[in-house]
């Protein structure tokens, strides 16, 4: 079973990340039982039947807009985020919105090609769930890495895990 970190634990991972190829149409597909991930598109053809089902999230491509599933967010529980390579950074400003604008309180997954030297700055954009490629990282390595996201203990700029600047807490307390 593959393994995940979520809000600061290894955890095992039983979702499917549904992926459709060019010759499957959304409309058509029959969808797994359990715990699934479906494309937007999927999502955006079968929502009437899943947004009651539990254990169903959406993912986003990177060139996919979180704008897209706005109407939709009170009726899911987990949005992921696809990263097609780690130089796509698209999905930093999806999480970001989500969690502000949107105050989505659910699940945010990094999916894709998810690195360990992104897991702290995926983290201050909202993500709570990074799921790196399934073999890419030992257990140890995935418990290492959890303690490297506590390294920076006073980051300077805001962001969505620390609203408020360095500056301006340091300001308050003189």
């Amino acid at each position: 079973m593959p393994k995940l970190i979520r809000n600061g634990r290894v955890v095992d991972d039983s979702a499917e990340i549904l992926v459709l190829d060019e010759t499957q149409a959304p409309e058509a597909l029959t969808l797994p039982e359990g715990q699934v991930f479906v494309p937007l598109a999927v999502w955006q053809a079968h929502k009437g039947m899943l947004s009651g089902r539990a254990g169903v999230g959406v993912w986003l491509d990177s060139h996919e807009s979180v704008e897209d599933l706005a109407e939709d967010l009170e009726s899911l529980s987990a949005v992921a985020l696809n990263f097609p390579k780690f130089t796509d950074g698209r999905a930093y400003s999806g999480a970001a919105l989500l969690r502000s604008r949107y105050a989505f309180k659910g699940e945010v997954r990094a999916i894709g090609d998810v690195l360990r030297d992104q897991f702290f700055f995926m983290q201050r954009c909202g993500f709570d769930t990074l799921q790196p490629k399934a073999g890419k990282y030992s257990d140890a390595q995935l418990e290492e890495a959890i303690a490297s996201l506590k390294d920076f203990s006073s980051p300077y700029q805001a962001a969505i895990d620390q609203p408020e600047p360095l500056f301006r807490r340091a300001q308050r307390v003189a």
